[in-house]
């Protein structure tokens, strides 16, 4: 897929010009901050609420659901990055379409990524916004979808850039990160269910631990628009010859 080169006309006065790597990096570290201060908090300052299990055992680590759902301030630090993360994340989803379909992909397969693309997002949204204090049934079932759209979007958008020779650096690291996510969600949920079936102490801990690789890996995959936008620029232009 060659790069796609877009020039704007001469008479369009630029308002506003930013390099699209870092307002699509930028959008990505939104919610990486978010994780990192939830999970450090939590450790400090509500260790015991955010490591309880249900039957007792001793645990190490706090759960994302736990450590970003459940205690203040960490729910709404999160919830205002994820709000803030959003609707930037749908102009890169846009721009992925538009810079895909450019680049003489197939049609239907840029479209079919977008649209995982999108529910990805609208998923993250609903498991932010409903904690699984709050609503456990809800929360649960939007996870669900958000790892099924997740994996989902990271495959089609392997088969994209399979033929692309123009970004080896693109390609090479969202291969390995979507192995890498895939296997630590399967061991995570190895660990999520031997620890509900036989409650052994520490299990819950290695299930928040590769929980914590899995979120880590997704945001990884997209913080390779690092390479795919390197020489593109987000303009905000004026029509207006006088400007």
């Amino acid at each position: 897929m060659p790069p796609v080169s877009v020039q704007m006309p001469a008479d369009r006065g630029v308002l506003f010009s930013l390099r699209f790597t870092t307002f699509a990096v930028g959008t990505v570290c939104l919610p990486l901050c978010a994780f990192i201060f939830c999970i450090i908090w939590s450790l400090i300052f509500n260790f015991q609420e955010t490591t309880a299990t249900h039957c007792g055992v001793p645990n190490y680590l706090p759960s994302i659901s736990a450590a970003i759902g459940g205690v203040t301030p960490q729910r709404y630090i999160w919830r205002f990055c994820i709000g803030l993360h959003s609707a930037p994340r749908l102009l890169v989803a846009i721009s992925y379409l538009n810079f895909y379909l450019g680049g003489g992909a197939s049609y239907w397969r840029c479209h079919i990524n977008f649209l995982l693309n999108v529910c990805e997002i609208l998923c993250l949204l609903l498991l932010t916004y409903i904690s699984s204090n709050e609503n456990h049934d809800v929360h649960q079932l939007a996870f669900v979808f958000f790892m099924i759209y997740s994996l989902g979007y990271m495959i089609v958008t392997l088969t994209i850039w399979r033929s692309n020779s123009e970004n080896r650096p693109s390609y090479f690291w969202k291969k390995r990160l979507f192995i890498f996510n895939l296997t630590t969600f399967l061991i995570s949920l190895m660990f999520y269910y031997r620890h509900n079936m036989y409650c052994e102490p520490g299990v819950y801990t290695l299930f928040a631990l590769f929980e914590y690789l899995v979120v880590l890996s997704n945001m990884g995959f997209h913080m390779t628009a690092w390479w795919d936008f390197g020489n593109k620029e987000l303009l905000v232009c004026s029509q207006d010859k006088r400007i």
